[in-house]
């Protein structure tokens, strides 16, 4: 996974906030010396000792590489460096003045063991030249070891967009604050594993990656009342409402029930079943003064029926996790219908779903914040590249969580899960992260090849780690 509660900045936020601290005094060429000297430690870190190959661009990015390039080869390490483009007035140009060392044309350079990735950093906007990129690949394939500067060269700042980055590389290091191009899209897979250092500058923001979540044992006082009842209505594929069901009651939730017509159908024992056939009697339930949360969607079907649960459902005043066929049902409607809602409301869209109700265009991050917006509702977008946002601004983002997630049925477990948080008193985004860690979570303990049903059985593990 990504690594913990990091600040999420885009190409413009470092910017201005590099500005602010240039303004209050330090200089663009400490602040480079600094984030140079990170680069060549996490370097020497990796290298072993064996020959390093430094690409250098011709801006800021450049500019750090050319400082780790020195820094390295005052280490002692064989180190080779590879200037591509003029650098660019003013501490770049600088920094590469100072640069001593073996030099050579991009096109005549050789891989060796360790490349250093220094050619362009937030900053890039098109797709990298053809015959660069090319290199560029040879040279990253040829490499044991290969660390990107901030962000990978090759790849969009703001949105992860492939712009010519190649694969191979081993690990980034992100300067002060991780970026969206690392989390989302393709940056996601090219990054490598993410490191992150602190070079000084202060960060504000909204956005971080998910946390571990804080939770606490039940007092000793508690009873299955106090540590919340989640309802989860039933549809035309019981199973799936089965597996959130039983997500619910594995993530602590005190007391589970499931609402629909099957009243005798599979499931532990100690689920509890209500009868309900139709809205009728679903109103009826959900006014229970004892419903903490409910779960709507997974597998309710698309019909009339479903329908008129979903309307009895947005009618109750009760927190609400909408999920699977519900969301197929508001479709691009989403906003009217959450127009009605007075109590809080999550939507857990995957990719298609987010589509259909939310068309449009930008990255991940600001799609799923003007859908929160939008709606009023916390959104979690689910994928890879996990996106939680709040209508105030708030994002959480989880990258990459087990690819083996990608079965049936995870995604309902992932509602139950998020219901049982809500029902234990969790508001806003907070609920929705820790759901969406737990999960995670759980998906590294089961190990390859599980199916939602095993999934389940691991998430009290993930809980006891939080304890």
């Amino acid at each position: 996974m990504s690594p913990s509660d990091a600040p999420i900045v885009t190409a413009a936020q470092m910017a201005a906030a590099e500005q602010a601290l240039f303004r209050s005094g330090t200089s663009q060429d400490s602040l480079m010396e600094r984030a140079g000297a990170a680069v060549a430690r996490e370097t020497a870190r990796f290298a072993f000792g064996r020959p390093i190959l430094v690409l250098a661009g011709p801006g800021n990015n450049g500019g750090d590489a050319y400082v780790a390039a020195r820094l390295l080869k005052k280490w002692g390490h064989d180190v080779t460096l590879v200037g591509v483009g003029e650098p660019k007035a003013g501490a770049a140009s600088r920094m590469a003045g100072q640069w001593d060392g073996p030099t050579s044309s991009l096109y005549a350079a050789r891989p060796r063991p360790v490349l250093v990735d220094g050619l362009f950093g937030t900053g890039m906007a098109r797709p990298l030249d053809r015959g660069l990129a090319a290199v560029f690949a040879e040279l990253c394939a040829g490499a044991d070891f290969a660390l990107a500067i901030d962000l990978p060269s090759g790849i969009a700042a703001d949105s992860g967009a492939d712009l010519g980055a190649p694969r191979g590389i081993t690990a980034t290091l992100a300067l002060g604050a991780l970026k969206p191009g690392h989390l989302l899209d393709a940056g996601l897979e090219r990054s490598g594993r993410l490191l992150r250092t602190d070079i000084g500058v202060p960060i504000e923001t909204q956005w971080r990656t998910v946390a571990r979540p804080q939770s606490s044992r039940p007092r000793a006082h508690s009873h299955k009342y106090s540590r919340g009842l989640v309802a989860v209505v039933e549809g035309a594929m019981p199973g799936a409402a089965r597996l959130a069901a039983r997500a619910a009651m594995a993530g602590g939730a005190g007391y589970v029930v499931l609402a629909g017509n099957r009243p005798w159908s599979d499931g532990p024992d100690a689920l509890v079943r209500r009868e309900v056939h139709s809205s009728e009697d679903l109103a009826e339930f959900l006014a229970w003064d004892r419903v903490d949360a409910i779960v709507l969607g997974p597998g309710l079907g698309r019909d009339r029926r479903a329908e008129a649960f979903l309307r009895t459902a947005f009618a109750v005043p009760k927190p609400l996790v909408v999920d699977g066929d519900a969301l197929t049902l508001l479709g691009e409607g989403a906003a009217q219908w959450l127009g009605t809602r007075t109590a809080p409301t999550w939507l857990t869209p995957h990719g298609g779903e987010f589509d259909r109700m939310f068309p449009g265009e930008g990255s991940k991050i600001d799609r799923t914040l003007a859908a929160a917006a939008a709606t009023r509702a916390t959104i979690l977008h689910k994928g890879a590249d996990t996106v939680i946002a709040s209508p105030k601004g708030e994002v959480r983002v989880l990258s990459g969580a087990s690819p083996w997630l990608s079965t049936a049925g995870t995604g309902d477990v992932l509602a139950g899960l998020l219901a049982a948080q809500v029902a234990q008193g969790g508001k806003g985004l907070a609920p929705a992260a820790a759901a969406a860690w737990l999960h995670a979570r759980a998906a590294q303990l089961a190990g390859p090849a599980f199916i939602a049903d095993g999934l389940i059985s691991h998430i009290p593990e993930a809980v006891a780690e939080c304890l």
